[in-house]
């Protein structure tokens, strides 16, 4: 099965709005990440862990991603550790864009996304989904009749 390691604080430094909230809560935008991930990763069939430095602070109720801290030591010990004691480390994909941890997941035969392209693809996604709204809209008579006020 394919895994995903997620470098939490690398991804919610590359992500705007995210920055903001941790500026003032940090709690709060791992949470906000925390959730944004479970959603995106809802239907897809792989593992998936995302990594934060320090301690647990509050409890995050997410279903379908592994949220691990690294508690004394880094995030980054954390997700080498991890690619050094998986079994097919070529089945994982590392999600950073941290040069250090992306060539040691690059010598390990990890696939790699940075993080810039991940909120790509996110953004890109939500697009879709904004348009297949519209479309739906627009395909249901009666929306259309009262956009336009036909009879």
């Amino acid at each position: 099965m394919k895994e995903i390691i997620i470098d939490g604080n690398n991804l919610i430094g590359k992500n705007k709005a995210l920055s903001i909230i941790q500026k003032k809560d940090k709690a709060a935008a791992r949470e906000k990440l925390a959730f944004l991930l479970d959603r995106y990763y809802s239907n897809k069939a792989l593992k998936a862990y995302l990594h934060f430095d320090g301690y647990k602070s509050i409890s995050i109720a997410i279903e379908n991603i592994r949220i691990i801290y690294s508690n004394e030591k880094t995030a980054d010990e954390k997700i080498k550790t991890q690619i050094e004691q998986a079994k097919n480390r070529k089945s994982i994909t590392v999600l950073t864009s941290d040069r250090n941890l992306q060539q040691f997941a690059k010598a390990c035969s990890c696939g790699i996304i940075s993080s810039e392209n991940f909120w790509k693809i996110v953004q890109s996604i939500n697009q879709q989904d904004d348009e297949q709204s519209r479309i739906d809209e627009i395909n249901n008579i009666e929306e259309f009749k009262k956009i336009f006020n036909a009879k």
